[in-house]
Formats: structure tokens, C-alpha cells, sequence
């Protein structure tokens, strides 16, 4: 099927549709992208921490949780619309910084910009991207965050917090679970090094952006050598007081570190466990989700990224009270796979069957969705009398 591609004179789909055939959900990138990607890349990518049991989890508790849908409800208009800090964005899936996309296609973080611009919503920029700040901001128009790293020489950090500042971003993702970088094995295997042709953009200019050959991972040496263990949050304070821009703490897990996030004068906090790429046998993040909301007592948006594949993943985050969620290895596997296009369709897929669900969940926006729209494990069993004490 060439969909609304062109056909060529024989017949092919032209942008690479040929090989990928019809491609009908999100998941379906990721084989493609194994197929075409060096393994060290792919690896890199798919990877989670030592057994990877958090990875798997971050996918299969979302099927735990089951939906109870009403019924009868005009849903001939549905809006998907919300803000974000402030700023509007066509619907509440949003893209997580993922480090080093020029790996995956020569357009990188390019593309990522413009088909985040493209579907109205935004995107989060690593602090590792192989594009900079600069050049991001100049693919056009946009609501971009920033995802940052503390590096041990905090002028390196003010200098870069100023750049984005500067290049139009909007808000800080301060990533707080990585004093050190997870074990993830397959990199310690496959020796990663960021590729000949490849630096670490928005490093370049103060020799931080190569990354050495190393004899376990080149990433976690870099990090060992580079990234700030004494990080605190005092740090958050220190942050507030160098830049404007409102800051997102990024990997909280506990309702303890949400209200604690809330003190130190953080405008959100993201649900996150790294893509379970740090601390394995930590909760999925849809799991932790409900804890760090009640935690943050409605303070401050709670955001969630992790294990998102489908519509009904959105629909079930924003219903155990997130107000938006980030999706990350999606993004480079599409876009491995299709270049800008690939992002464009997994973003439109995603929202596709997001409306699908409120319609048929019986929810016409999303103040509509309420956690009586789903049942999970942990809910006392409904319809029984309340014991008597």
C-alpha cells in the first residue's frame, strides 16, 4: 500500500514506504529500525538496564489496567487541546528528549523539530542531541523544552541553560536520576561510542563533545568523568536563580520527592524511570504515576514518559491523574525508519487513537476523563456494600 505517498513509474512507493508496507501502529517501527540501524545504535536505543525487567514492565502494566467506558454520550466533537506551563499544544502527547538522533538519520533532531512543529505539540531536546540548541530553534517555529544535565563545571551548565534561553526554549527538563549512568549491558558489549562524524553539538565548543573509546561503555565514562554525583536539591534553587525559564524535575518515582520537587519551586514533575535505563526493578512509571500525583497534591502538573505505545496509554495516564505524557524510543525508531515522516505518522497514529478512546470511553475533552474511566489492581472491588467497622 503506498497510502498518501507517490507512486513512481514502477509502481514503488517513493520515501522508503516499499519495504515498511502498511504500517498500522507505533510498535511496528521498532522492527524496522532494528533492521536498518548498525547493532551498536539499535542497541543503544532499545536497551534497558541489567535484566531489563523495568523495561519490559514499563509496557506491560499499562495492560493491567482495563477501562469502563460510558456509554450514550454525544461524542461527534472531541477536543484533545491543552496547555502545557502556559503554552497550548493540540493534544497531551508531547516528545521526550532522546540523546543522539543524527544515529538513527542524518536529519536527527531536524527532523524531530519539525514534526513536533508540525502536529502542533512539543518537543524536548536532549542535552546529548547531535544538533544544537541553535540549530534546532532554526528548523522554525516551535515550543521546545530543553532536557538538561548537570556537568560537574557549572559554567558549562549556565552557559548552556543561557543558549537555550536564548535559541527561544520555553522550559528546563532537569533529569534527576542520573548521578551515574545505568548498567546497561549490551553497550558494555557492543563498546558504545557516539559514531565517526557525530559529536555532542551543543558540547563542541568546550571540547566536551567527544565521546572516547572505552573498554565497557564510552557514554558511561563519559558521564563518570563529565556529569555531577554531588547533585541536590539545593541545585534545583541554584538552577532557578540562573534562568527564567520554568523547570521540570524529570525522574521522580515517590510521592516523598514530588512534595519535596513542589518545595524547591519546580513548575512540573515527570513520572520517569529513564526509558528503564538507570535503576532497574524500580516501578513501571504508569505504576508510580498515581503515588506522585497525590504526592504533589495538585500543585504542580505531574507529566508521564514511559512505555507509551498506544492511544490508550494516553488515555489511561491522563486518567490516574497526568496531564500530559512524552513519548521517547517511538521517536527515534520512526525515525530511523522514515526520517521526518516516520515521527509525523507516529505522532498522528498516537492521537488518532486517543480520539478513538475518549470517543468511545465517552469523554469529549480531556477535563472529561476521570479515574472512574478505568479500573486497575489495586481498586477496592466496586458495587459491594462498604464494610461495616
Amino acid at each position: 500500500m503506498c497510502g498518501a505517498e507517490k507512486k513512481s513509474k514502477q509502481g514503488i512507493c517513493e520515501k522508503g514506504s516499499a519495504e515498511m508496507g502498511e504500517i498500522t501502529n507505533v510498535s511496528e517501527y521498532q522492527a524496522i529500525a532494528k533492521e536498518k540501524l548498525p547493532k551498536m545504535v539499535y542497541d543503544y536505543y532499545a536497551s534497558g538496564a541489567e535484566d531489563q525487567w523495568t523495561l519490559a514492565e514499563n509496557r506491560n502494566a499499562f495492560s493491567r489496567i482495563l477501562f469502563r467506558p460510558r456509554i450514550l454520550i454525544d461524542v461527534s466533537k472531541i477536543d484533545m487541546a491543552t496547555t502545557v506551563l502556559g503554552f497550548k499544544i493540540s493534544m497531551p502527547i508531547m516528545i521526550a528528549p532522546t540523546a543522539m538522533q543524527k544515529m538513527a538519520h542524518p536529519d536527527g533532531e531536524y527532523a524531530t523539530a519539525r514534526a513536533a512543529s508540525a502536529a502542533g505539540t512539543i518537543m524536548t531536546l536532549s542535552s546529548w542531541a547531535t544538533s544544537s540548541v541553535e540549530e534546532v530553534a532554526s528548523t522554525g517555529p516551535g515550543i521546545r523544552f530543553f532536557q538538561l544535565y548537570v556537568y560537574k563545571d557549572r559554567n558549562v551548565v549556565a552557559q548552556l541553560v543561557r543558549r537555550a534561553e536564548r535559541a527561544g526554549f520555553k522550559a528546563i527538563a532537569l533529569t534527576v536520576d542520573t548521578p551515574r549512568l545505568g548498567r546497561r549491558e549490551s553497550d558494555i558489549k557492543n563498546r558504545f561510542v557516539l559514531p565517526p562524524g557525530l559529536t555532542l553539538k551543543n558540547f563542541e565548543g568546550l571540547n566536551l563533545g567527544k565521546m572516547d573509546q572505552a573498554n565497557d561503555s564510552g557514554l558511561a565514562s563519559y558521564v563518570a568523568g563529565q556529569i555531577d554525583r554531588t547533585l541536590s536539591w539545593k541545585d534545583v534553587k541554584w538552577l532557578q536563580s540562573i534562568t527564567s525559564m520554568p523547570i521540570l524535575v524529570k525522574g521522580v518515582l515517590t510521592a516523598e520527592d514530588a512534595r519535596i520537587a513542589v518545595q524547591s519551586g519546580a513548575a512540573g514533575i515527570i513520572v520517569s524511570n529513564h526509558g528503564a535505563r538507570q535503576l532497574d526493578y524500580v516501578p513501571s512509571t504508569i505504576m508510580a504515576l498515581e503515588e506522585v500525583v497525590k504526592g504533589a497534591q495538585g500543585r504542580v502538573p505531574v507529566f508521564l514518559d514511559g512505555g507509551v505505545r498506544r492511544g490508550t496509554d494516553v488515555f489511561k495516564a491522563l486518567a490516574l491523574g497526568a496531564a500530559g505524557i512524552f513519548i521517547g524510543r517511538p521517536v527515534v525508531f520512526s525515525l530511523a525508519a522514515d526520517g521526518e515522516a516516520g515521527i509525523r505518522k507516529v505522532l498522528q497514529m498516537l492521537r488518532d487513537e486517543f480520539e478513538l478512546t475518549m470517543a468511545l470511553s465517552g469523554c469529549r475533552s480531556l477535563s472529561e476523563i476521570t479515574r472512574n474511566h478505568i479500573v486497575t489492581e489495586w481498586d477496592a472491588p466496586r458495587g459491594l456494600p462498604a464494610p461495616r467497622l
